[in-house]
């Protein structure tokens, strides 16, 4: 769903920014994508799930090792009296050739968690990504509101200057003058109040973006969005991530019981080895014969056997590790239920929100016209002395609550918008058709790792890929190196 090549179209009244330096959307989504921790951190978890799949592999691989001993012999307990000395290496190689299923379904289990874990990985870019774009919008609105808290205290400073100078005429009360001032002082704790959630929404920005945001631009318009909640959900359940995760982990713990299950029928495994055992001369003294009855002192030896196991009894352990796959299981299933629910919920609700914010954007536009012929009116009629200074005062504030009532609105008709993409499956980066360099695709770790069957092909040392927010006058680790802890 590539909504972002749609042409940007800004919101109006107060929201309207300066776009020729503004940051957009989709360069605060971008940089999220690249940067921010949760994401990285869901990319390091997959890469380290990937990493099962080998893991069960190895279990079907042949298995060899090697040994070297040397053994000095003494008669009796002294150390002086040599009885000989030996040296001896030897390899053996087993393979399984066959383990009632185990390795086969742990593969398989495997294979099934990787497939949730990318699904994961979806729901989790999904998730930021509309927490970012509720961040976004959050300081949208929260600029506009200073705005109109600043305009409005610049507004009420007009008017107590007004309100005094007709004081001094004898064309006002005191009371007038207090009226006058009890509203600018209460407009003054209001912006006050304004800027410290515009604070917070900054730093909440910075937190998911890495970075302080600048002039925001107003963001593009969102895609068609289905008609009914019925519709939404319908397409919830078709392309949900975290119900497509909990369903593959369903499946991955059927394998896990089919593991266990295995543990309790035969095996069939082949072994082949070589030793060579050298005497280093003293074999007459190793087998107490007379000096020379021994030709040889080195000796070669190889083998090669199958070995068949049918365990009879276990003591009940695995009956009991196949009844905790089967409970375990049963989990499974029952987390599929209660996500199948949860975005069921999430889509009717983000719907219902959607929908709620639209009427109110729609009657806050009326209610923004209404109060601002109201007030015009209510100025005139106070110029000719039909209306008094409260009356004036009562519909300045009135103007700035529904102005700040629309902001509000469309904040929350954007996001909840977003929201429900989320919920339909539809906000994960592959939807969005950001473009910005290469995507993240899980499936090429995967299929790096997955055959990969060398004991000494570890990775580089994992780095940060996340950028952190602390400035240099924030942390004492920028002010120079650490010292180790001494031994």
């Amino acid at each position: 769903m590539r909504f972002w090549l749609l042409c940007g179209a800004a919101l109006a009244g107060t929201m309207v920014a300066d776009t020729a330096s503004a940051d957009t959307l989709r360069e605060a989504l971008l940089q999220a994508y690249n940067v921010n921790p949760t994401l990285t951190g869901a990319r390091a978890r997959q890469r380290a799930i990937d990493e099962g799949v080998p893991i069960a592999k190895a279990e079907a691989r042949p298995l060899v090792d090697s040994d070297v001993t040397f053994q000095q012999n003494y008669r009796g307990i002294s150390p002086f009296q040599d009885n000989g000395r030996s040296i001896s290496a030897g390899a053996t190689a087993s393979y399984p050739i066959y383990a009632g299923g185990r390795i086969k379904n742990s593969i398989r289990a495997a294979d099934t968690r990787v497939s949730a874990g990318q699904a994961d990985l979806l729901a989790t870019e999904g998730a930021v990504f509309t927490e970012t774009v509720a961040a976004y919008m959050d300081v949208i609105r929260d600029v506009s509101i200073v705005e109109l808290n600043q305009n409005q205290v610049k507004v009420l400073e007009t008017n107590l200057q007004a309100s005094r100078d007709r004081f001094d005429v004898g064309d006002l009360t005191r009371t007038d003058v207090a009226q006058s001032e009890a509203r600018l002082s209460d407009a003054r704790s209001r912006l006050t109040v304004a800027e410290s959630t515009l604070t917070t929404s900054r730093e909440n920005y910075r937190r998911l973006v890495g970075l302080l945001p600048g002039m925001l631009e107003p963001p593009p318009p969102l895609p068609t969005l289905p008609q009914t909640p019925n519709e939404a959900v319908r397409i919830a359940l078709d392309n949900n991530a975290n119900l497509k995760a909990s369903e593959e982990n369903a499946k991955a713990a059927g394998y896990d019981v089919r593991t266990a299950r295995a543990s309790r029928l035969p095996s069939l495994s082949a072994s082949t080895g070589v030793s060579y055992t050298d005497y280093l001369g003293t074999l007459d003294n190793v087998t107490g014969s007379a000096a020379g009855l021994n030709p040889k002192d080195a000796f070669t030896d190889s083998f090669f056997g199958l070995r068949a196991r049918m365990p009879l009894y276990q003591g009940g352990g695995p009956a009991a590790r196949i009844r905790q796959a089967q409970a375990l299981q049963g989990q499974a299933l029952e987390q599929v239920i209660e996500v199948e629910r949860l975005v069921i919920a999430d889509a009717r609700s983000a719907f219902g929100r959607y929908m709620a914010a639209l009427e109110t954007i729609e009657s806050s536009q009326q209610a923004v016209a209404a109060n601002r012929l109201a007030l015009e009116g209510t100025r005139a009629e106070n110029s000719v002395g039909t209306r008094n200074v409260l009356d004036v005062l009562n519909a300045e504030q009135e103007l700035l609550n529904s102005q700040v009532l629309l902001v509000t609105a469309r904040r929350e008709a954007y996001v909840a918008g977003f929201a429900l993409l989320n919920a339909m499956g539809q906000a994960e980066m592959r939807d969005l058709g950001l473009d910005g360099g290469t995507l993240y695709d899980p499936i090429v770790n995967y299929k790096r790792v997955r055959n990969k069957a060398w004991d000494w092909s570890d990775d580089p040392a994992p780095t940060t890929q996340a950028t952190r927010t602390a400035t240099p006058e924030e942390d004492p680790r920028a002010q120079g190196p650490v010292t180790p802890p001494s031994n």
